[in-house]
């Protein structure tokens, strides 16, 4: 059964414009998204939490191409606030979860500089603090802290992304 509705699928999405974000192939300027994402240069970001996000937005840009001239900056920032949610019956604390914040700005390089995009991502997660389990807590802070820039570095791209898309296709 859905082996049937899948080409009636794509056939109906087809005729609606829909296009995959990431579909090899020129936009309507004649450039590639991958190309365009590759011009995109990380700026540096401050603390541990922001070079483990500006190695994941890296990967996702600049780095998927090597060798394409920058003609792209991204600078972006991260705030994390915690909020304690658990606590075990001697009052210890038994679980946190972080709120992580990123404004970002994708400015052009060349003359005129202008800022074309600008926004805010967002992304939550927490995590267990085991009961005398230091070693334990530590690891799965880490491993949150990753998902988190992560989660992040997914979503700001995305959103570069489509700009830059839009703006190839105007």
């Amino acid at each position: 059964m859905f082996r049937r509705a899948l080409p009636a699928l794509a056939l109906g999405l087809a005729g609606c414009g829909f296009q995959p974000l990431y579909a090899p192939g020129p936009m309507a300027n004649g450039q590639d998204i991958a190309d365009e994402l590759a011009a995109v240069h990380v700026a540096r970001i401050g603390e541990r939490n922001g070079q483990l996000m500006r190695r994941a937005l890296q990967q996702r840009m600049e780095d998927s191409r090597p060798g394409t001239r920058a003609l792209y900056e991204l600078r972006t920032g991260i705030t994390i606030s915690v909020d304690l949610q658990g606590y075990r019956e001697d009052g210890l604390i038994s679980r946190i979860r972080y709120l992580a914040l990123s404004e970002f700005t994708l400015v052009r390089m060349a003359p005129p500089n202008e800022e074309l995009l600008r926004g805010t991502a967002r992304r939550f997660d927490a995590f267990n603090i085991p009961e005398s389990q230091f070693f334990a807590a530590d690891v799965s802070r880490e491993a949150m802290e990753r998902r988190l820039m992560e989660g992040l570095a997914e979503d700001i791209t995305r959103r570069v992304a489509l700009e830059l898309r839009r703006r190839g296709e105007a």
